[in-house]
């Protein structure tokens, strides 16, 4: 299929170019009077093409726990700013008087804005400190992280978190070195794992800080959180867009999605076990960049959009 999308997104910022926009678009099948959660706010760019389509009794729930995120509110008394993590869907929603929504979106992607600032630890390119939290209200950070976890634990991390090739030896190399070298900025970390680097070093370097910040700010474990409450917020019809960037993260959402559970389905033809599903998979496969896309924004690469709906008639 071609595809047709401008060559300039009006609704792309410096912060943040929304990945899939207009794919996640169509695919909320915006109501102009509906209710709308934008799980991850960040630059505003998704929000903004939700508001375009929303009427004046339309409203926009925007979660980010990003302090930055705040300054890119548009001006719109459609607008709920929710300053916290999307792992608290539900209880925010009830608090600002919305029982059920006609769709929720999130991008899991981190805002380009943050892999360019390098004050906040994020980005392999700039020296800055190990810190990585999404959140500065909370207190783990990559730095803490790299100095408290047993050799086993930290395996584990750049394993499954990051796809690390040779993570039992970068495990064991930051263990032995740890107590003699400081961990404290992105290149104290460089130095010190350099000699085990593995590959093309930029590519090994963004899965290292892919799997710490996974880990800092407990990404998996939100996910999870705020998919189990997806259910629950919906309205009959309403949808969920989810855009995942990591191969663990589309398993639990196709799973969560296929299953109402997080499990792997159970194959064996004997089994009684019924799982109860309140959702309906709209994308039997995930929605991914076109070419053009891919090539704008190169980071576009690694998305993947599932769709689902609430089952039942309004």
């Amino acid at each position: 299929m071609e595809d047709n999308t401008p060559t300039v997104d009006h609704h792309s910022s410096p912060y943040h170019v929304p990945v899939l926009f207009y794919e996640t678009m169509e695919a909320l099948e915006i109501k102009p009077e509906g209710i709308y959660v934008d799980c991850t706010f960040g630059g505003g760019g998704h929000s903004r093409g939700i508001l375009d389509k929303l009427g004046p009794a339309g409203k926009l729930v925007a979660f980010d726990q990003d302090a930055d995120a705040s300054k890119n509110i548009p001006e719109d008394e459609r607008v709920v700013f929710v300053a916290n993590n999307f792992r608290h869907l539900q209880r925010f929603l009830r608090l600002h008087g919305f029982a059920k929504v006609d769709g929720v979106l999130a991008d899991l992607g981190v805002s380009s804005h943050q892999f360019d600032e390098g004050e906040r630890g994020f980005s392999t390119r700039f020296e800055g400190p190990l810190d990585m939290r999404m959140d500065q209200r909370h207190e783990n950070t990559a730095s803490a992280i790299l100095k408290k976890y047993t050799e086993q634990q930290l395996h584990k991390l750049f394993e499954q978190y990051g796809e690390v090739t040779n993570s039992k030896t970068l495990a064991k190399q930051i263990v032995q070195q740890r107590n003699s070298s400081p961990l404290q900025t992105i290149a104290q970390l460089k130095a010190l794992i350099s000699p085990v680097v593995k590959g093309n070093p930029n590519k090994y370097l963004a899965q290292v800080f892919q799997a710490l910040r996974i880990e800092v700010n407990d990404e998996m474990g939100a996910l999870k959180e705020m998919l189990a409450q997806i259910p629950a917020v919906l309205k009959p019809g309403g949808r969920a867009a989810i855009i995942t960037f990591h191969s663990l993260e589309d398993r639990l959402v196709k799973n969560f999605f296929r299953n109402g559970s997080f499990d792997e389905q159970d194959e064996n033809p004997l089994s009684i076990e019924e799982r109860k599903n309140d959702l309906k998979i709209i994308t039997k496969k995930p929605i991914v960049a076109g070419t053009d896309e891919v090539k704008r924004n190169p980071r576009s690469r690694s998305a993947k959009l599932r769709v689902a709906e609430r089952k039942g008639q309004e």
